[in-house]
C-alpha cells in the first residue's frame, strides 16, 4: 500500500499543480460556440408555468439553502437554515432564536456543504431535504411542505460535519462522518498534546433517526473509528442494502502541512460500514453509552414555536469490540467522491490525485469478507485486496475526479476539477463515450435523482468553484456558476448557467410534481396554537408582567391591531406577537419597529411570531408592516409611546378596528 514518496506523491502533486492554472485559464475562444443554437428553447419556461425541477443547493459558507427551478436556473427561495435571515426573521424571532442554540451558545452561522433528499424504497420521494453544517457540527431537516427547517440537531464527538447527510434507502437514518479526527471523553483525554495524534485521536460516524411524522430527529447511536477524516458517502441499494460506505483520507495519520504529508499513500480507504448490523447491536445494548453533550432543536408548526432539548450522552460502538461492523477498500489517491450506482452492486471511489476511476463491486467484498480476503488490517479493522474488490478502472477519465452519479440509461457522471469538465462513461465496460467542458473547476455535479435506486435523468447541473468570466464582474467577490447541461442524447450538451449563492458544494434536484401538490398554502388561524396567539381584533390587548409588556397584536389588510400603544418605559421588555389573520394563500405580513436591534418578522397567513424590543429612549416610535400587502400598505402603521422609566403613564392601547367604523 505504501511506497517512496518523493517517487509518487510529488510528480501527482506537481501535475496538478501545473495543470491547475493551464486548464482554468483554457476556454473556447468564442464561448458563445459551447451553446447550441437551439438551447435557450431547451431551458425556456413560459410566464405562468412551471419548471420541471425543484433544485435544492447547498449555500457554502452562506449556512442556508437555494432553490432553483430547472430548468430555467430561476431562484425560487433562499431557505434560512444555520443562519440568521432578516428577511424571514429566523433567528431573530422568539420563536426561532432555539433552532439556533448548540452547546457554543448562539450560533448564527454554519458552512454548509450537502444536501440529501429522503427516500421510499431508494427513491426519492418529495417530502424532505437535509443539509449539513460543518461547522459546528449540526444537522438540519427541511419539511417540503413549508420550505421550512423543522429540526436542527447538534452532532456530539464530532469535529467538522463535513460528510453528511446521507440517507439510509427508505430513509431510516441519516448518516454523518466527522471530517476532523479528534480526542474524545473526559476533559483530561481532550487535553493532549497535538502531537499525540496516533496515539489519542479518534473519529466517529453518527447515525440519526428522523421522524418524518413530525419532522423531529434523534441520535440513535455513533461508531468510532479510527483517525481518518471522511469526505463522502453514500449508502447501498439492492444488494448492497443495509451498508453505508464513506471515502476516507489521511489515512497517513497526519497533523500538520496536510497538503504534502496526507497525500503519502498510493492508496487510502473507502471505510464499508454494515449499518444493519450496527443497528441491531444497537438495540442488543451491546454499545455503551459515552459523554456527549449537544442541543436537539425543533419547530413545531401548530405552535409556531421552537423548543430546545438537551442530551448529554450517546450510545457508542466500538468496532474493535463488534468486528463485522466495519471493513476498509484500498482505493487510490486521497478519496473525495464515494458513490454507488441505481442497482446497487457497484461504488465508485474518486481519488483526487488518482489517474484512475475505480469501481468496486459490492459482490466481491462479500465474497472477500466471506474468505477473509485481507492484506492486512488498520487499527483493527480488515483491510480487504484491492484486487479482490475491484470490478475495474476508468482508465484516463481526466484529471481531478471528484464525484459521480448517475442516470437512467447505465451511464455514469464524473466530475473532474483540475481538467474542468464532466466526463461520461459507461458503468458497465467502464468505457468513456463523452467528455464536455465546464466553466471552471468544476466540484459536485448532479442528476436528478443521481444518487438514488431511480434516477430521472435528462439533466446533469455542474457546481464550479471558479467562475472567472462568466458573468458581469462585480468587484474582486464573484458569484459562484451553475452549469445545466442536457443528457437525453448520446452527447451532453450545455443549455445554460447561472449564478448561486455562497459556494455551492453539492445539490440535488427532484421532480416539481412529487413536492408541488403538497406544497402548504396557508396555516388555518383555529388550528394554530401558540401561547400568546390572538385569534381576532377583539382579543388584540397589551399586557404588563413587571418590566415585561406583551402586546397581543392582530395583523389583517390593512392595519394592526393595536396600533397606539402608550405605558411602555425605557427599559421594558416589550413582546410584539404578531398573528396574521390572513386565511388567503401568499398574504403575508411583515413587521418592524424603530430602534428594535432584531429583524423585521415575516408572518405567513394564520401565523403567530414575537419580536423582542427593549427600548432605550423616550419618545414615540412608529411601527409599519414591511411586507406590501394592499393598495393601502404605506397607511398599515401604528405609535408606541415610550416614556421614561419610573414614570406614571398608564399601559393603554387602541383596540377600535375598522370594523367599529373607525
Amino acid at each position: 500500500m505504501r511506497s517512496n514518496p518523493l517517487t509518487t506523491t510529488l510528480p501527482l502533486v506537481l501535475a496538478a499543480a501545473i495543470a491547475l492554472p493551464f486548464a482554468q485559464g483554457c476556454k473556447p475562444a468564442n464561448t458563445k460556440s459551447a451553446v447550441t443554437g437551439d438551447a435557450a428553447s431547451k431551458v425556456f419556461v413560459p410566464p405562468g408555468q412551471y419548471d420541471e425541477f425543484y433544485n435544492f443547493v447547498s449555500g457554502g459558507f452562506s449556512g442556508q439553502m437555494s432553490v432553483y427551478g430547472l430548468p430555467s436556473g430561476r431562484m425560487l427561495r433562499l431557505i434560512p437554515v444555520f443562519s440568521v435571515d432578516p428577511e424571514t426573521g429566523w433567528g431573530f424571532s422568539e420563536e426561532t432564536k432555539p433552532m439556533l442554540m448548540t452547546t457554543h451558545g448562539f450560533i448564527p452561522w454554519d458552512d454548509s456543504h450537502h444536501v440529501e433528499a429522503s427516500m421510499s424504497d431508494g427513491i426519492q420521494n418529495g417530502k424532505y431535504v437535509w443539509i449539513n453544517g460543518n461547522n459546528t457540527p449540526r444537522i438540519a431537516m427541511i419539511d417540503l411542505k413549508t420550505f421550512r427547517t423543522s429540526s436542527i440537531i447538534e452532532i456530539p464527538n464530532s469535529a467538522g460535519n463535513h460528510s453528511s447527510p446521507f440517507s439510509t434507502p427508505n430513509s431510516e437514518y441519516i448518516v454523518a462522518g466527522t471530517r476532523f479526527s479528534v480526542p474524545m471523553g473526559t476533559d483530561a483525554e481532550r487535553d493532549v498534546p497535538i502531537e499525540t495524534y496516533k496515539e489519542n485521536f479518534k473519529s466517529t460516524v453518527s447515525f440519526i433517526k428522523p421522524d418524518t411524522s413530525n419532522g423531529t430527529m434523534e441520535i440513535a447511536f455513533q461508531i468510532k473509528t479510527p483517525a481518518v477524516d471522511f469526505d463522502l458517502s453514500h449508502s447501498g441499494k439492492g444488494p448492497s442494502d443495509g451498508w453505508f460506505f464513506f471515502s476516507c483520507y489521511n489515512t497517513e495519520k497526519a497533523h500538520n502541512l496536510l497538503e504534502v504529508s496526507a497525500s503519502q499513500n498510493d492508496k487510502d480507504f473507502i471505510m464499508a460500514v454494515n449499518w444493519k448490523k450496527a443497528e441491531q447491536y444497537a438495540k442488543e445494548g451491546k454499545g455503551k453509552m459515552v459523554p456527549g453533550k449537544y442541543y436537539n432543536n425543533s419547530y413545531d408548526e401548530s405552535t409556531h414555536m421552537a423548543t430546545s432539548k438537551i442530551g448529554t450522552e450517546v450510545l457508542q460502538l466500538d468496532p474493535k469490540e463488534l468486528t463485522d461492523l466495519l471493513y476498509f477498500m484500498p482505493c487510490p489517491k486521497s478519496p473525495h467522491g464515494c458513490d454507488v450506482d441505481p442497482t446497487g452492486e457497484f461504488i465508485v471511489g474518486s481519488g483526487k490525485l488518482a489517474a484512475v476511476l475505480p469501481v468496486f463491486s459490492f459482490a466481491k467484498m462479500q465474497t472477500a469478507i466471506a474468505n477473509k480476503d485481507y492484506e492486512g488490517e488498520y487499527d483493527g479493522i480488515p483491510v480487504l485486496k484491492y484486487e479482490s474488490v475491484l470490478q475495474g478502472e476508468v482508465k484516463k477519465p481526466g484529471l481531478g475526479p471528484l464525484h459521480t452519479e448517475f442516470d437512467d440509461k447505465g451511464f455514469a457522471y464524473s466530475s473532474m476539477f483540475v481538467s474542468s469538465e464532466i466526463v461520461k462513461w459507461n458503468v458497465k465496460t467502464l468505457e468513456v463515450v463523452d467528455r464536455v467542458p465546464t466553466y471552471y473547476s468544476i466540484g459536485h455535479l448532479s442528476v436528478p435523482g443521481g444518487d438514488s435506486r431511480k434516477p430521472w435523468g435528462k439533466y446533469v447541473i455542474a457546481y464550479n468553484k471558479i467562475t472567472k468570466d462568466r458573468y458581469l464582474p462585480t468587484g474582486p467577490e464573484l458569484a459562484q456558476s451553475a452549469q445545466l447541461y442536457s443528457i437525453d442524447g448520446p452527447k451532453m450538451e450545455l443549455l445554460a448557467d447561472f449564478p448561486s449563492i455562497g459556494e455551492p458544494h453539492y445539490a440535488q434536484a427532484i421532480p416539481a410534481d412529487l413536492i408541488r401538490p403538497h406544497s402548504l398554502k396557508f396555516f388555518k388561524i383555529e388550528d394554530n396554537k401558540h401561547p400568546y396567539v390572538t385569534k381576532g381584533e377583539k382579543e388584540a390587548r397589551v399586557v404588563r408582567d413587571g418590566k415585561n409588556v406583551h402586546v397581543y397584536m392582530t395583523c389583517i389588510r390593512s392595519h394592526f391591531a393595536p396600533d397606539n400603544i402608550e405605558g411602555v418605559k425605557v427599559g421594558d421588555d416589550v413582546y410584539f406577537h404578531l398573528t396574521n389573520l390572513e386565511q388567503d394563500w401568499d398574504v403575508p405580513h411583515g413587521f418592524a419597529v424603530k430602534g428594535a436591534q432584531t429583524a423585521e418578522l415575516l408572518v405567513m397567513p394564520g401565523e403567530t411570531q414575537t419580536l423582542k424590543w427593549t427600548p432605550t429612549s423616550v419618545g414615540v416610535q412608529p411601527f409599519y408592516c414591511t411586507d406590501f400587502c394592499s393598495a393601502l400598505h404605506q397607511e398599515m402603521q401604528g405609535y408606541v409611546r415610550v416614556s421614561p422609566a419610573g414614570s406614571n403613564v398608564p399601559l393603554s392601547a387602541n383596540t377600535k378596528s375598522v370594523d367599529a367604523g373607525i
